[in-house]
């Protein structure tokens, strides 16, 4: 197995370090709700997915 002849510097290391950033997730909105969701999922705030009804929301009980 290949072994590296000589060490990486500290200049090095944070240089390659520097690329690794967190990833931005990509919001679509729901065709029915208008509400962001994420895409190839169901909607979970109607429970729809690709003009259809996949699952069953629950309504929230409203406390006042």
């Amino acid at each position: 197995m290949a072994n590296p002849k000589r060490r990486w510097s500290k200049a090095r290391t944070s240089s390659h370090r520097a690329n690794w950033k967190p990833e931005v997730i990509d919001t679509n909105t729901c065709g029915r709700c208008r509400q962001p969701k994420l895409p190839h999922r169901v909607c979970l705030n109607c429970g729809y997915y690709d003009g259809r009804q996949v699952m069953e929301i629950k309504e929230k009980k409203k406390t006042s």
